[in-house]
């Protein structure tokens, strides 16, 4: 969906940012568009001036952060190789996406579900896991898993992993993206490994 054009100094992109701080610390049901307007600094007219509802906000917020979880999902799927090598990827590109779109990773872990685009939302993200869940399959029928460890747990561990950057993670603090993704690689790799020839190294 196309950002809207409208009164200068206020874009769609820029009021996002601040819908989704809105958002996030009241919630989404709480939050009004009174709220939304005062925070802005802007009449309710010239909120809607750049979106249609409450709930298209949402919308696109949301599509901000599962838009580019599954564009990572889509390019490991497309690399030839071992499973882990399509999970190393997910690995290290959802931290990525989990440091520079933190605000709105953080309104999609708050979801309740109360609304259709928060069902949507909701669904969208158990598929994520879901093909997760399917690559660490892959990779217990190379061997390169361990076969005490279920596939959907796997999955749902490592995403609780890298969901958790939300709750401490700070752009000005000592550890780069880059170096988170490596830092989180590892763990995964150390708690998922079979062996230590065959690993996410």
């Amino acid at each position: 969906m196309s950002p809207r054009r409208g009164r200068p100094g206020h874009d769609q992109n820029s009021m996002l940012e601040v819908i989704v701080q809105v958002f996030t610390d009241h919630g989404y049901d709480a939050s009004s568009l009174g709220m939304i307007a005062d925070r802005l600094g802007l009449s309710k007219s010239a909120v809607y001036h750049h979106f249609a509802s409450k709930a298209e906000m949402l919308e696109i917020a949301l599509e901000r952060v599962l838009g580019e979880l599954e564009r990572v999902f889509d390019e490991a799927e497309a690399q030839s190789g071992d499973a882990v090598l399509q999970i190393r990827y997910v690995v290290l590109e959802a931290v990525q996406v989990a440091c520079a779109k933190q605000q709105y990773l953080t309104l999609l872990l708050r979801l309740h579900g109360n609304s259709d685009v928060e069902l949507r939302a909701l669904k969208r993200r158990r598929k994520l896991t879901g093909r997760l869940r399917k690559m660490f399959e892959a990779a217990r029928a190379e061997g390169s898993l361990r076969d005490d460890l279920d596939p959907g747990l796997a999955a749902r561990f490592t995403f609780g992993l890298v969901n958790s950057l939300v709750e401490w993670y700070r752009p000005d603090g000592p550890d780069s993206p880059e170096e988170l993704s490596v830092a989180v690689l590892g763990y995964v790799r150390t708690g998922l490994r079979v062996n230590e020839t065959r690993d996410f190294r």
